[in-house]
């Protein structure tokens, strides 16, 4: 089957990263005319995946010039007598 070469050829050089329709347009450039249902046919029955590649994306700016609290306790949270250690959580926001 010539189809599944360069369906197996455009795999390889994308890295796995086009899907379907990126692939049938790479094949439609190429001169086959294929239509993209065979094209999803022929990468499902040959087990051809595409390999989705996320970003890092950083959620925390921690260069800002606000002031920050000094760890006092540096996490021993054990106390003689009550009302000597507080802690709070804001993980809510």
């Amino acid at each position: 089957m010539v189809t599944l070469a360069h369906i197996k050829k455009q795999s390889r050089l994308s890295l796995g990263s086009y899907g379907r329709p990126s692939m049938t347009e790479k094949l439609k450039e190429i001169g086959l005319d294929v239509g993209h249902r065979r094209i999803g046919r022929l990468v499902r029955q040959n087990g051809i995946s595409v390999v989705r590649i996320h970003k890092y994306k950083a959620t925390t700016g921690s260069d800002h010039k606000f002031n920050s609290a000094p760890n006092l306790l540096d996490r021993d949270f054990t106390a003689d007598l009550p009302h000597q250690k507080w802690a709070g959580d804001i993980s809510y926001v």
